[in-house]
């Protein structure tokens, strides 16, 4: 045996071997490209300052992907505009058995809150606890009955309603960060308590200058069917199997990443369902 055979030999065995001993790692033809918000702490923002930004970036490097993203305000006919239009793939952070794409498994259940100064007690933990009959309430606000979360609507269904201040969902699209302005109300007395989703009040609460309670909201689900607690997934646009497979593997083998991500950002997580399902 040659001594030039010897070598290549040397090379070739080891990096076949390691081919064939590693796990296939599907690849996002075309990039992994993201329809976001460029203005919505924690979530996303066009300094790429959110979790989910950095989400996406864990996921792109995993995929060996390039990441680009088309900025557009999370309001009314976002999906419409963005997902359905061809303009992207992806977009992270939309609940379970979404209608507007096909969904990957969760990978992260979070829950509404109570938000409140610390120096309140006690504090509200259940949505049918009394003291809700006389505090002023934050809720946020939609516009439209119809779609409006779901702390609205169980207050309405309990006759809570004239100590009810509502907060634009969406906001002044003009200042930094619209949704966070019904967490800083807490902090300045403005309400006693506001119930808003988990992620936005974990991160903002504690950038506050008083000290503000962060409660789960109890129940989970109001009767007979309301959730307040949701699975979150990434939403990938219908058509796209192999763009979704990739997500889902990389998801899969970068979960601690993500996990530590989300607690960094201070997101109430609870546990995931067992078995919980993509689409």
């Amino acid at each position: 045996m040659s001594s030039r055979f010897r070598s290549l030999r040397s090379i070739v065995l080891p990096l076949l071997a390691a081919a064939l001993t590693s796990p296939a790692r599907a690849q996002a033809p075309g990039g992994l490209r993201v329809c976001a918000d460029p203005n919505n702490l924690p979530f996303t923002n066009r300094r790429m300052e959110g979790f989910e930004n950095r989400i996406a970036d864990l996921l792109a490097r995993d995929m060996r992907a390039r990441l680009s993203y088309t900025w557009w305000a999370q309001r009314r006919g976002f999906f419409r505009n963005t997902l359905k239009a061809g303009l992207c793939d992806v977009v992270l952070g939309v609940p379970a058995g979404f209608e507007m794409a096909a969904t990957t498994r969760p990978y992260y259940r979070s829950t509404y809150v109570f938000v409140s100064r610390a120096a309140r007690n006690p504090m509200p933990r259940s949505l049918d606890d009394e003291a809700l009959r006389t505090l002023r309430i934050g809720v946020q606000l939609a516009g439209n009955d119809y779609n409006n979360p779901p702390p609205a609507h169980a207050l309405s269904r309990r006759g809570i309603v004239d100590n009810v201040v509502g907060y634009s969902l969406y906001g002044d699209y003009s200042e930094e960060n619209p949704p966070a302005r019904i967490v800083e109300a807490v902090a300045r007395g403005d309400i006693d308590v506001a119930i808003v989703w988990g992620p936005l009040a974990g991160y903002f609460a504690p950038r506050q200058r008083v000290r503000l309670t962060v409660t789960p909201v109890s129940p989970s689900i109001d009767p007979p069917s309301l959730p307040f607690v949701y699975d979150i997934c990434v939403g990938v646009r219908r058509g796209r199997e192999d763009l979704k497979k990739a997500v889902q593997q990389s998801l899969d083998r970068r979960r601690g990443n993500i996990q530590k991500i989300l607690a960094e950002y201070g997101v109430p997580l609870l546990p995931l369902a067992q078995g919980a399902r993509g689409q």
